[in-house]
């Protein structure tokens, strides 16, 4: 009996699919201003056309192996990166809730119940005598109702979640790409700073020879106490400068802590000075930055999923059709309960129409145009960004390479000044004032020509990271949720 009825149930319900159409605007992805080359070009040494940015571990391209074990480290323990992973599964689970829409609901049950009516209860007949009666009731139901999506608003509410969790599926790949980028920059940093800190002991022992030259000169009655004092306030001078740069570097090394999910305390980088030179980075077109860039393709995915909202919203103006069935066997007798007397069926339909509401159906739309008008605004804001992005990228490395050469020309003209002050200060030519300013000046370029190089690494990573970090949109197509038989069966 029940399957006869779905043969006819089932067919209709398909046409009435099939003959359905999906309301709403279809989604076309806006179109966006892109330079066809870049303003700023790179006076360093190009990638050659086969090099590119290696995907899902961009950092190799420095080629420094303790950065690619904090790298991997960070990407299995970084509780950010965790939060992105969870937000991703949710977003999963929500797009198969949609889902579940599309398919009937069924439901089952048993009850059993024992009663006594009483024999004094009122009469239904005259002719009918009236005693108790104890009797059983045993009942197994089955309900079966499906709403079917003839306009398409199911469908839409499908679309829209699908596109959200793609979106999640980017945004998870963005917080790698944020953290990752972070954690490099954090790196970078303190090896800079161990360069710096380098430097500056460096000169603090020059600076105590040089102490122990004046002093000597001092007590022999060659130099003064001017001498001495002026040496000796350079000398703490540096030394302070030492325990200050010392104490940045204790705060990037614990930022690196955190974002590999270490605790500060016990976690420490071992010194170790600057000794990179920038990759070269193959840059590619502007066109490219709208498929190589995670936070590009979560603005994309989020404008797809409005635009479906607003079909969502215009299916409300059209009227619900749905199919319920319900059956089941019923007995006094739990041993008769399978016969077929004990059978009972209903099969019904529903069709529900709005025909005033005060005007909600038409808001609803607006507030959906209104919402994609949005999303529409931020996908072309997050482009322009990234554009923006990669030219201080481009222009950052162009300025940072030109001033590495010259600082590098002014510190080897310092190391000159410097020798040439001493030797006039030995042959009395010049005060010690002079070795004094020399030294300063030194110590100034030598610690600008660190800065310098830790920067051009730094903004390396900045343009990788505008770049995309080597990752390619075309990767979501593999993420969706198809609506199988086996999800249907599920509960």
């Amino acid at each position: 009996m029940k399957s006869a009825l779905f043969r006819a149930i089932i067919p209709a319900a398909m046409l009435l699919l099939i003959a359905g159409c999906t309301v709403g605007p279809n989604y076309h992805r806006p179109s966006v201003p892109a330079a066809p080359a870049w303003k700023e070009q790179p006076p360093w040494r190009a990638a050659n056309p086969q090099d590119s940015i290696p995907k899902g571990a961009w950092w190799t391209i420095f080629g420094d192996s303790e950065l690619n074990q904090y790298e991997a480290q960070a990407l299995s323990a970084n509780q950010t990166i965790e939060i992105a992973r969870n937000q991703l599964e949710q977003a999963r689970a929500s797009a198969r809730i949609t889902q579940s829409g599309l398919f009937p609901q069924a439901t089952i049950g048993f009850s059993g119940q024992r009663s006594r009516l009483s024999g004094n209860r009122p009469a239904s007949t005259s002719t009918v005598a009236l005693a108790p009666i104890t009797q059983n009731n045993f009942t197994l139901p089955f309900n079966l109702s499906w709403e079917l999506d003839v306009f398409g608003g199911v469908r839409r509410n499908v679309e829209s979640s699908g596109a959200l969790y793609q979106s999640s599926a980017a945004n998870l790949e963005n917080v790698r790409l944020v953290i990752t980028a972070e954690l490099a920059v954090d790196y970078f940093t303190l090896r800079e700073l161990d360069a710096e800190i380098a430097v500056v002991d460096s000169a603090t022992e020059y600076q105590e020879r040089g102490l122990r030259l004046v002093q000597n000169r001092h007590d022999g009655g060659i130099a003064s106490g001017l001498d001495v004092a002026q040496q000796q306030t350079l000398l703490e001078s540096t030394r302070t400068q030492a325990t200050l740069l010392r104490q940045q570097r204790a705060q990037f090394e614990h930022a690196i802590a955190t974002l590999v999910g270490t605790p500060a305390s016990s976690f420490s980088v071992p010194g170790k000075p600057l000794a990179l030179e920038p990759p070269a980075i193959p840059i590619g077109m502007p066109s490219d930055v709208l498929e190589r860039r995670p936070d590009v393709a979560v603005a994309e995915r989020q404008m797809a999923a409005q635009n479906a909202q607003i079909g969502v919203a215009k299916s409300a103006f059209y009227p619900s059709i749905g199919i319920a069935v319900g059956g089941g066997v019923q007995s006094r007798d739990i041993a008769q309960i399978l016969n077929v007397p004990s059978t009972f069926w209903a099969l019904g339909a529903n069709v529900a129409e709005t025909v005033f509401n005060g005007g909600k159906l038409h808001a609803q739309i607006d507030f959906a145009k209104s919402a994609y008008g949005s999303s529409v605004a931020n996908y072309r804001q997050t482009v322009l960004t990234a554009f923006q992005e990669v030219e201080d990228g481009l222009s950052g490395l162009s300025v940072l390479s030109k001033a590495a050469d010259t600082q590098h020309q002014a510190v080897e003209a310092a190391e000159r000044a410097l020798k040439i002050a001493n030797d006039r200060y030995v042959g009395g030519l010049v005060t010690f004032l002079d070795v004094i300013n020399a030294q300063e000046t030194l110590l100034t370029n030598q610690r600008l020509a660190t800065q310098i190089l830790g920067q051009r690494l730094i903004t390396s990573v900045s343009l990788v990271k505008a770049l995309g970090g080597g990752w390619d949109a075309t990767s979501l197509q593999a993420i969706h949720v198809n609506a199988t038989t086996k999800q249907a069966i599920q509960q």
